[in-house]
C-alpha cells in the first residue's frame, strides 16, 4: 500500500469516526468532494495546505494525521553474531 493510499485510508477513517459524509468533510476544508474522493482513494497527493485544511477540519493535528500515515519499522534483527560480541572468529 503506498503511503498515498495510506493517508487517504487515515483521512477516510477519521471522517467515518466524526460520522461526515464526503460532501460534509469537503465542505469544512474547503475542497471539492471529488478531489477530497480522489485524496481518499489514494489518487491524489495532498500539499501540505490541503492535509492542514482536512486535519482542522476534522478537529485532529497534523502530525498525528500524517504519523497515522506512516509505516511503522519493523524491529531490527539481530544476528547470531552480533548476540555474541567479543565471541572471536
Amino acid at each position: 500500500m503506498s503511503l498515498l493510499e495510506r493517508f487517504g485510508g487515515v483521512v477516510r477513517e477519521a471522517r467515518i469516526q466524526q460520522g461526515w459524509s464526503q460532501e460534509r468533510l469537503a465542505e469544512k476544508a474547503r475542497l471539492d468532494r471529488s478531489y477530497l474522493g480522489e485524496v481518499e482513494r489514494g489518487r491524489a497527493a495532498a500539499s501540505l495546505i490541503i492535509a492542514q485544511r482536512l486535519a482542522t477540519a476534522l478537529n485532529i493535528k497534523l502530525s498525528a494525521l500524517i504519523s497515522r500515515s506512516e509505516v511503522k519499522p519493523a524491529a531490527p534483527e539481530h544476528s547470531a553474531r552480533s548476540s555474541h560480541e567479543g565471541d572471536s572468529l
